[in-house]
């Protein structure tokens, strides 16, 4: 079992920045992250399998940046120029399957592809 702790969350200004972390009770080889904006069904946003290889949903690329910390156990997203659909419940996801990651497509960026979630951290995105 592994447990996942997010922060990093808050309210921001269109155009800002913000990073997220995730921290992880123990290693997984493939994390992610996931966001729930209200009313819309939970999407996949970034993911990084174990050899940092990672993918993106088109509407982030080039604004998000996906990395983990293996010596800390740690998930991070870095996310710049921040728009209001970036709105939204942000979840940290871990599966221990060391499935690669390819860019392109929706390659682990599907929710079944993950075992471990955690509890979210908000991002508001003002205008």
């Amino acid at each position: 079992q592994v447990q996942l702790v997010e922060s990093g969350g808050g309210s921001i200004q269109t155009g800002g920045s913000l990073t997220l972390s995730c921290a992880a009770s123990g290693y997984t080889a493939n994390l992610a992250w996931f966001r729930q904006a209200p009313g819309k069904a939970r999407e996949g946003v970034a993911a990084i399998d174990s050899r940092s290889r990672t993918n993106y949903v088109w509407t982030v690329k080039g604004r998000f940046t996906i990395n983990r910390d293996n010596a800390k156990n740690t998930l991070y997203l870095h996310m710049t120029n921040l728009k209001p659909e970036d709105t939204g419940m942000y979840y940290c996801a871990a599966d221990p399957e060391d499935l690669p990651i390819l860019p392109g497509l929706l390659g682990g960026l599907r929710e079944h592809e993950y075992t471990y979630w955690g509890q979210g951290t908000q991002v508001t995105v003002s205008s």
